[in-house]
């Protein structure tokens, strides 16, 4: 019984199975994610991608924007430091619309134009293709689908 009881201790009893292990700073470091813009930039991909989950950041802005921090190109976000990330969250706020201002100046154009009943504006009312496509056979997520897709007999 004392055999017994001596293992226990070292193996620690069930209250011990309740606490989490002590993390390292590499893990807990890796757990925080980066957030600019109000979007959380995902840890394991190269910052030129990462930046690219803004919206209204494409790959080109995203290569300004390392360039103009001095951020090396190979780095992933997760090793970005806290003052790297600060630096690209100052510079988008100051140089770039991007998120929620972006989609909010795009729908207020879009709305203007249906206003003014130009072409383009009542092409977006009517739900078709803005830019000139042809609508004879194709523009189906435009126009949703077709009418009678296949009508069923006994």
């Amino acid at each position: 019984l004392q055999q017994m009881q001596d293992c226990e201790k070292e193996r620690g009893s069930q209250n011990n199975l309740l606490k989490s292990p002590p993390q390292t700073e590499t893990r807990l470091r890796r757990r925080i994610v980066a957030r600019v813009a109000g979007v959380d930039i995902p840890n394991n991909k190269k910052v030129e991608i990462g930046l690219t989950y803004i919206y209204g950041v494409g790959r080109s802005t995203a290569r300004k924007l390392i360039e103009e921090t001095g951020i090396d190109s190979n780095k992933r976000v997760a090793e970005l430091t806290e003052q790297e990330i600060s630096s690209i969250r100052k510079l988008l706020e100051e140089n770039y619309k991007v998120e929620g201002d972006l989609r909010k100046e795009i729908g207020l154009a879009i709305k203007r134009l249906m206003e003014i009943n130009c072409y383009r504006g009542w092409r977006h009312k009517m739900g078709l293709p803005v830019r000139g496509q042809k609508t004879r056979s194709n523009a189906r997520t435009r126009r949703g689908l077709a009418g009678k897709r296949g009508i069923k007999r006994k």
